[in-house]
């Protein structure tokens, strides 16, 4: 995802960046203890039931990689809202690194709740009110969880509709470029900026894309074409079709990313790699968030699978977070070790 030179310089150099992010995000099992520090305190959780057992004892375990967390709003009957094809699923170190706030900040709930969604990749969070829970949860026989490269949503979608014109292998190698040729001091939000218009402080503080914040017209006719988001009542499948049918600008890696933003929520905040990234303090870097590197402001690892009823998984749990008080979350900016 950063500096790139030929293909297979390129390609080296991002597997070797990844990995060592997906080593930042993943806890040793020497960093595991009750208070988040030391050795793990038993075997690893392999259960839905003993994950909750762990939460609600403050404990820091090692987790299963067969198990998945995923954030609902609560009362919410399937992983994500029904219209969905695809659910965002956390994974086991995000499990775990769950547990380590738990444990850390277990006497001040509001960390542990908000630190969850900002650890997931929620904007917006110091005003989040609405109530939301932690399912984890195993997978269904034969369901599979996949990476949510940005090659991998275009198999998708061949898969579902054909090889079509509609995601030229041009348009999606110039977006898989814009965020793989990061400078040093850039991220995923610049990367988005840079692919659509849409400036950076506009997203951050919550305002919509638009022509008035400088989102460009590819971005906005792919927007416009796709219609009404899932989280709008209408369906992923719905959603990709219209745009591939009724969208009749240029279709490049604006229109792409546009596509993916409004069908399958991979928001501006989304690295196209598998990994989570933030623009918040990184709870478990104990300075601000302006004194924070981009490296350090990537999460956990993350995937997509089928979306599916809470009803129609093998085994499940639900955690209800505490979110405390909508504008009373500095340590958001703050750092949460103040």
């Amino acid at each position: 995802m950063k500096r790139r030179r030929s293909c297979g310089s390129r390609a080296r150099a991002l597997a070797a960046f990844v990995a060592g992010l997906l080593l930042l995000g993943a806890p040793s099992a020497n960093s595991l203890a009750r208070d988040g520090t030391g050795d793990p305190t038993g075997p690893c959780v392999s259960t839905p039931a003993e994950y909750r057992a762990a939460w609600e004892a403050r404990e820091v375990r090692c987790v299963a990689p067969s198990l998945f967390g995923t954030t609902h709003a609560r009362g919410q009957t399937s992983l994500y809202p029904s219209g969905f094809r695809y659910a965002w699923a956390g994974s086991s170190t995000n499990l775990e690194q769950y547990l380590k706030l738990r444990a850390r900040y277990g006497d001040q709930p509001a960390k542990v709740g908000i630190g969850v969604l900002s650890y997931v990749g929620y904007p917006g969070l110091e005003d989040w009110s609405t109530p939301t829970d932690l399912e984890v949860y195993t997978l269904p026989a034969g369901v599979r969880a996949q990476v949510p490269a940005f090659e991998t949503w275009f198999r998708l979608l061949d898969e579902e509709f054909g090889t079509t014109r509609a995601y030229p292998l041009a348009a999606q190698r110039d977006l898989v470029v814009a965020y793989s040729r990061l400078n040093r001091d850039e991220d995923v939000v610049g990367a988005f900026e840079k692919v659509t218009g849409c400036r950076r402080d506009a997203l951050l503080a919550g305002e919509a894309p638009s022509a008035e914040i400088g989102c460009n017209r590819s971005f906005l006719g792919a927007l416009a074409a796709a219609g009404p988001s899932p989280y709008d009542g209408a369906s992923s499948s719905a959603c990709f079709a219209n745009f591939q049918t009724r969208y009749r600008g240029d279709r490049d890696a604006s229109a792409l990313r546009g596509a993916l933003y409004q069908c399958q929520d991979a928001g501006f905040l989304n690295t196209g790699v598998g990994l989570g990234y933030n623009t918040y303090a990184n709870p478990f870097v104990c300075r601000p968030a302006d004194r924070q590197s981009v490296r350090e402001r990537y999460t956990g690892r993350e995937f997509i699978l089928p979306n599916a009823l809470l009803t129609a998984l093998p085994s499940r749990v639900d955690i209800p977070l505490d979110l405390g008080t909508p504008g009373q979350r500095d340590f958001l900016q703050t750092g949460y070790c103040r």
